[in-house]
């Protein structure tokens, strides 16, 4: 067969260029990531002998090698594991079309470009292999295939590769990298096993390389050098099966780069052996930093823990053993329980998982718990980075719905700036006098929140109100009627009486919540289906005005979120609450003409809208009428 010359995908070629031109940051995780795809092919083909044992025929023990050449600058990275077809080698590594690729381009943006670590996190480690070479050779035969079945792939990484059919003996793939000059330091024995040991000393695989060269000489012959024997140079144990005596937190921390394909570090683990009506082994981290597809379309990608059985690996991301609002959860199930041919809809099922994902949220609960009582510093860390995911559990998950809550937290009228640090505990803590409900407001953003109106009668309680800013927070906060007793109130809707709880140092009494007569009538005349009611407010002190929806509907600010995703909003119109002492009720009572009453009713009206983060409908009208009043005064 002729050899095929054919240009990359255009995306493909995006994250090529990317890689030889940007990121350099990091080079060394180019060994990370090629090893990391060996043990991904090892697996891959340890699983499929379980139906089809004849595929390791031959070449039963699965392993790593790696060697290098010093005159010929060559690094090699073989394994004999399930290897590629012709049809996989194009489809795998010339025109990946899946989402990850797409998604690593948005990611790496700014000062992200030159962080050469994310490209492990997208499925797209292959590709590191260009940071460090100018040119790269592929053989690889699929397991089964006959030995004329073997493919070769070249490329320089410029827009185009190589493939061609070859005879091949062995199957599994070999990469060789061709150095470029300046890498050098990667053709060094020492170097190369440092690298082994800091990356990928858990693969549950041998990883070979040469020993030193060893002095050979015939009888009445010159001393000549050669090649030692290969040599395992890391644990080649499945770390989770160590007893938790042997091993040391780099250990654990080292397994976890592993995992997460990052230099980042975990803030916690738990690896625990449980024995009973069922055995297996779990270990779990929780990650120090959110990796980019956690939100958005994170939570549709698959998300969840590696699944073993007997050592055996089956899955990569086995969902089904977590809840998607513990999706960010690292770690490894190994079972001795479950059956070998199981698959992702059997274990969506299977009483078994069931099980095991019951005690693996408890476990994940455990660790937060002690996290936030142990190292409230970490676990404010924890908090800025996965909050807003964790905050779906409780929309998701019932029955540890207390648990979650205990966990929460948020910023509030008495927390410094947007740090959320307050506790549901500690706002109980700080209740006022008589005051019987956990008061909160959800907002477009954090200041939108602090400076709300609708705070103004509660700075003057000195009752304390928690600002809830993200998106999902109104959602989750649906679920969540109480806690210890007493219910969640948002102060945006319906009456508010805070008349049983004492003012606040040096306020005076609250005003009259009467409008002058006739005045609601005139503005609700004026606005129309605009206002369901205008009434005099009790919650304003310093504003004019505010708009407040009934008890059970949805916020203004949620509305304005459901419109801009494209879907209904639902709920009636709000009611317009006047501030009865504020010169502008005062102004709009005492105008006469009514084109100019008109004016002032829309304004106020407009103002109110504003106050709460939302869009005026004609805002070169607000400019037009604010001007004409201005100059009319």
């Amino acid at each position: 067969m002729t050899t095929e010359t054919r240009a990359f995908q255009a995306e493909v070629q995006q994250v090529l260029n990317l890689v030889i031109h940007s990121l350099y940051s990091n080079k060394e995780i180019f060994l990370r990531e090629l090893v990391s795809n060996a043990s991904d092919a090892l697996d891959k083909l340890r699983f499929e002998a379980l139906q089809a044992p004849e595929l390791l025929a031959g070449d039963p023990e699965l392993a790593i090698e790696i060697e290098f050449d010093d005159t010929a600058r060559t690094l090699t990275i073989r394994d004999n594991g399930i290897g590629m077809s012709h049809d996989e080698v194009v489809e795998n590594i010339g025109t990946i079309a899946r989402s990850g690729t797409r998604r690593f381009l948005d990611a790496l943006s700014g000062d992200a470009r030159k962080d050469a670590q994310l490209i492990g996190q997208f499925g797209v480690g292959f590709y590191s292999a260009f940071i460090v070479a100018g040119d790269v050779e592929m053989r690889t035969r699929r397991a089964g295939a006959d030995a004329n079945e073997g493919v070769y792939w070249r490329s320089e990484g410029k827009g185009e590769y190589a493939v061609d059919r070859i005879e091949y003996p062995r199957r599994g793939t070999e990469i060789v990298l061709h150095l470029k000059d300046e890498e050098s330091e990667f053709l060094s024995a020492w170097r190369l096993r440092a690298l082994i040991h800091k990356y990928s000393e858990h693969i549950a695989f041998p990883i070979r390389m040469r020993g030193e060269k060893e002095e050979v000489a015939e009888e009445g012959a010159e001393q000549t050098a050669t090649p030692g024997a290969m040599e395992t140079v890391n644990q080649a144990a499945a770390l989770w099966a160590r007893p938790k005596s042997e091993l040391t937190d780099d250990d654990y921390q080292g397994f976890f780069k592993h995992l997460a394909h990052s230099d980042g570090e975990a803030v916690s683990w738990s690896h625990n052996k449980v024995e009973g009506n069922q055995s297996y082994t779990s270990l779990l981290y929780l990650p120090s930093k959110a990796p980019f597809d956690l939100y958005g379309s994170g939570r549709d990608e698959r998300h969840g823990l590696k699944l073993y059985i007997k050592r055996v690996f089956i899955m990569d991301a086995a969902e089904q053993l977590l809840p998607a609002y513990l999706r960010f959860v690292r770690g490894v199930i190994d079972s001795d329980d479950l059956p070998l041919n199981v698959s992702r809809e059997l274990l969506q099922d299977n009483k078994l998982t069931q099980q095991i994902r019951s005690a693996i949220i408890k476990r994940v609960l455990d660790m937060l718990d002690k996290l936030a009582q142990d190292q409230p510093e970490k676990f404010a860390n924890f908090w800025r980075e996965f909050g807003q995911v964790f905050k779906e559990g409780l929309t998701e998950d019932y029955a540890h719905r207390e648990r979650i809550s205990k966990l929460l937290r948020f910023a509030s009228t008495k927390s410094e700036g947007a740090e959320q640090s307050v506790s549901l505990a500690d706002y109980l803590g700080r209740l006022r006098p008589n005051q019987t409900a956990i008061y909160y407001i959800t907002a477009e953003s954090h200041l939108a929140a602090r400076n709300s109106p609708h705070l103004e009668a509660f700075r003057a309680k000195d009752v304390e109100v928690l600002l809830a800013s993200d998106r999902i927070d109104e959602w989750a906060l649906s679920y969540l009627h109480e806690f210890d007793g007493k219910p969640f109130v948002s102060v945006a809707k319906g009456d508010i009486d805070l008349s049983n709880i004492p003012d606040g140092e040096g306020v005076s009494a609250p005003p009259s919540a009467e409008l002058p007569e006739g005045l609601a009538e005139r503005l609700k005349a004026v606005l129309g289906d605009r206002v369901k009611a205008v009434r005099g407010s009790a919650r304003l002190r310093d504003s004019a005005a505010v708009l407040v929806v009934d008890q059970h509907e949805l916020s203004l600010h949620t509305q304005r979120l459901l419109k801009q995703a494209g879907q209904a909003a639902g709920g009636g119109a709000p009611t317009l609450e006047l501030n009865p002492t504020h010169a502008l009720t005062a102004r709009l009572a005492g105008e006469t003409d009514e084109a100019r009453f008109g004016q002032w009713a829309t304004l106020v009206f407009e103002q109110a809208v504003l106050s709460e983060g939302g869009q005026l409908e004609d805002p070169s009208g607000f400019v037009r009428r604010l001007n004409d009043l201005l100059f009319g005064a």
